[in-house]
């Protein structure tokens, strides 16, 4: 008990995102002191102040007015006269923030857990400054997040050359933008401002766009993504940037090399990646240090090399996901706690919150063949009542499974709720499901999930409606 009484608390969290606002209010919830220190103004980190709520406060409007303005209501029969409040959509956008991080300091104050305001940095593996103050705490978790990749030799002004933060709130809607990479967060927002009515080029390095998805996926992704109007420039590369009054000059070559030509836009989203925040927080005073990658490595129950350090979400390897980073804060307080925190990261959903939506779980059809010999399931979304009814007749359900077993090893899907529709796959597979498990449980009709059930009989090969 006396070892106990020398720290201030049982648990300091440095960092209030996902992750970390997510720990704080479970170790509190297991009766453990629990402070956190958070160095913005409100809680919630990057998912709530600037990522995953207000671009889906954005993409759900932009949707709304791409139906209305582009005659798919008056297919319904809805006849519109449409035109675009920007000022309005920003404002619901900052409204749904408040609302969701003013939620986070209620659950504080009603679990009772301290907010310190300011930025954390390690003194020993037991204490850090905030803001001047010296804290101490028996256990410390690092859950400080990921900030925006930087392109070499590109300074980003948040009126022409935007990240992620500027893109949420461009005060008019561009002429042209190009968006510096294929990836989950180009694609969001960039979807986003074609749809109000911008020209949208991307421009990726690799081959295809959404790297890390499954091949068919990425595929028909893009396919789906330039009918709509988005322009991709594949396999090519930004050698440089060049602002000349209120327009931006990109140089770009073939990924391979080769002749430079150029683009010009009037804004510019560079979005080609996020890296861990470890900047600032002095680790090497704790014994830490991170991998090339600028991450602090830990074992299987979230623990650094320092005593009584731990480390989660976006700062550990991984993929750098919102949902990630809470499943491993609740299991790092409930280490923390003396009881077994488990995250299985073979089974974390990746959702892309385009229209349609695009989500997968577990392995890619070609990260499965590499492990053993597989069967494949597809089934198409024109084919499913619902999408058919709601006129959303693009995109597709695949279910990889096990050869042998018949064990789901993924499932990947595009259609207008693929996001929602993919935890009916992960929970089948946290239990280890067959494919033959998902086709034989009875689905609801009509509902888009039915595709899950004839992607799962089509791996056996008898899907009923194609």
């Amino acid at each position: 008990m006396a070892d106990e009484q020398q720290y201030d608390y049982d648990v300091l969290v440095i960092g209030a995102g996902p992750g970390g606002y997510v720990a704080a209010i479970r170790a509190a919830q297991l009766g453990l002191k629990t402070a956190c220190a958070e160095s913005r103004e409100t809680l919630g980190g990057t998912c709530l102040n600037v990522g995953c709520i207000p671009s889906k406060a954005l993409l759900h409007a932009s949707e709304l007015y791409d139906h209305a303005a582009n005659g798919a209501m008056a297919k319904l029969g809805i006849k519109t006269t449409v035109e675009l409040d920007l000022d309005t959509m920003h404002g619901q956008r900052r409204d749904a923030v408040k609302q969701l991080t003013g939620g986070i300091e209620y659950l504080f104050k009603k679990n009772k857990v301290t907010w310190l305001k300011g930025r954390a940095a390690f003194k020993d593996a037991h204490s850090v400054d905030v803001a001047g103050q010296t804290v101490t705490a028996k256990n410390i978790v690092i859950a400080t997040g990921s900030s925006v990749t930087p392109l070499p030799g590109v300074e980003i002004d948040q009126k022409i050359i935007v990240d992620s933060t500027g893109a949420l709130d461009l005060p008019k809607v561009p002429e042209h933008l190009v968006v510096i990479g294929g990836g989950v967060i180009g694609l969001e927002l960039g979807s986003v401002w074609r749809r109000l009515g911008a020209k949208v080029t991307c421009v990726e390095y690799l081959d295809q766009i959404l790297p890390g998805f499954d091949g068919d996926i990425r595929k028909e992704s893009n396919k789906i993504f330039k009918k709509q109007g988005i322009e991709f420039q594949l396999s090519t590369k930004v050698t440089g940037i060049k602002v000349e009054g209120d327009k931006a000059i990109l140089t770009v070559e073939p990924a391979a090399g080769g002749e430079a030509t150029t683009i010009e836009a009037s804004h510019v989203l560079v979005s080609i990646g996020r890296r861990p925040n470890t900047n600032g927080l002095n680790l090497e005073a704790a014994g830490l240090s991170t991998n090339p990658r600028g991450q602090i490595e830990i074992d299987h129950d979230f623990r650094t090399k320092a005593d009584g350090v731990w480390a989660i979400g976006d700062v550990v390897p991984g993929p750098m996901l919102a949902h990630k980073a809470e499943d491993e804060g609740i299991a790092v307080a409930e280490n923390i706690a003396g009881r077994h925190g488990i995250v299985n990261h073979a089974v974390i959903p990746s959702v892309v919150y385009t229209w349609p939506e695009v989500a997968g779980v577990g392995l890619t059809e070609e990260a499965a063949r590499e492990q053993g010999e597989v069967k494949v399931g597809k089934f198409p979304m024109m084919a499913n009542s619902r999408a058919k009814t709601n006129h959303e007749p693009d995109g597709l359900v695949k279910v990889i499974a096990d050869a042998k077993t018949d064990r789901v090893l993924g499932v990947w899907c595009i259609a207008s709720v693929a996001g929602t529709m993919i935890a009916q796959a992960a929970q089948a597979m946290e239990f280890g499901a067959t494919s033959e498990d998902i086709a034989y449980t009875c689905h609801a009709h009509p509902t888009h999930s039915e595709a899950v059930k004839e992607a799962a009989m089509a791996v056996l090969g008898k899907p009923i409606h194609i």
